[in-house]
């Protein structure tokens, strides 16, 4: 690993969301299906994140579960009962479905933070459910459901998160982030692709430290392409936000908040976990899962998840293979203690 001046601090003060310290100023992103109770544990034991996310809930199916069965959506899995600050990420284009969701994780839940999604690019989300990165085409619209939120959660903050807009010919991502902010929204996340990009291409920092000079009050938190530590210090050094977001990377990379956190102190930055560990924490992982929704299912659900685990090393090809036809606990366990990839 190359950390470029290891020895130098570099200027990331905390940030403060509404009443809420986030120090250090390192987010996890909420992402759907990955970022559930079992790997929240795993980054809060590992440290450096400042901040934890949920997976992204819809509000629409959280009210329509709980009136069929009184009972929450699967994604809030441990989120009553978890140490805090914890964000809720929550998406819908109806401002009272929102704002009565948004009421519930303030105030019987007692999340630190309601955040609300309008980046998300997948068809599912916007073109049949018209909402996610969808809405970023009507700031005003973006601002009267921040508004809805933010009246029935107080005094939780609510924060928004955005991309730099539907696309790239519509770069309205500091009308979205004023609108968020005139609403009384406490921060704003913004990914810097556009909704037509999805995930295609290199994300734009400096569109969206384009943003910063157009907020009064509220922090910037940026993200996209936070794979390595460099890419976190060389944010932090050379544009204007207040904090970042790291996504995918710390899905393979657990401990990349830890080693990033200590490189914005000028500390040395500690070595990755060995195969031998890693492989630990994805059975720990694995365990977890599997005892909160049974073997079987347990296993359909970390088949990706493993995958992520051996992104970038040496025999992850075969690893992923294999992996991702296991059906039983049992099998799933045989595989990663043959076929986990050793160091690249």
């Amino acid at each position: 690993m190359s950390i470029a001046d290891p020895s130098t601090p570099v200027l990331a003060p905390p940030i403060c969301i509404g009443p809420l310290v986030i120090d250090p100023p390192l987010l996890q992103a909420p992402m759907a299906g990955f970022t559930n109770y079992a790997y929240r544990q795993l980054v809060r034991q590992l440290g450096g994140a400042g901040l934890l996310a949920t997976e992204m809930i819809s509000a629409r199916g959280f009210v329509e579960i709980d009136a069929r069965d009184h009972e929450f959506p699967d994604r809030l899995w441990g989120v009553m009962d978890e140490p805090r600050p914890l964000a809720v990420q929550i998406w819908d284009n109806d401002p009272e479905t929102l704002a009565a969701v948004g009421a519930r994780l303030a105030h019987e839940f007692r999340v630190s933070v309601v955040d609300i999604n309008f980046g998300c690019p997948v068809k599912q989300i916007t073109q049949k459910a018209k909402s996610g990165s969808y809405l970023l085409r009507w700031p005003d619209r973006v601002g009267r459901l921040v508004a809805e939120v933010v009246e029935a959660c107080r005094p939780t903050p609510v924060t928004a998160k955005i991309r730099l807009g539907p696309t790239r010919d519509a770069m309205n991502a500091i009308d979205v982030a004023q609108a968020v902010e005139g609403a009384g929204g406490a921060a704003v996340t913004v990914h810097g692709r556009t909704a037509q990009d999805m995930f295609r291409g290199e994300a734009d920092w400096r569109r969206i430290a384009e943003i910063k000079p157009h907020l009064a009050r509220i922090p910037l938190i940026g993200n996209g392409d936070l794979a390595t530590v460099d890419a976190i210090l060389g944010v932090f050094r050379h544009y204007e936000v207040d904090g970042v977001m790291i996504a995918r990377a710390g899905l393979s990379k657990p401990w990349l908040f830890r080693q990033a956190w200590a490189a914005l102190r000028g500390e040395p930055v500690p070595p990755d976990p060995t195969n031998a560990q890693q492989r630990e924490m994805l059975l720990d992982h694995f365990g977890i899962v599997c005892e909160r929704f049974g073997d079987e299912r347990g296993t359909a659900l970390m088949r990706k998840y493993a995958c992520c685990y051996a992104q970038g090393r040496h025999g992850a090809r075969t690893f992923r293979d294999h992996i991702s036809r296991v059906h039983a606990k049992s099998e799933f366990l045989e595989v990663v203690q043959r076929d986990f990839p050793g160091d690249a």
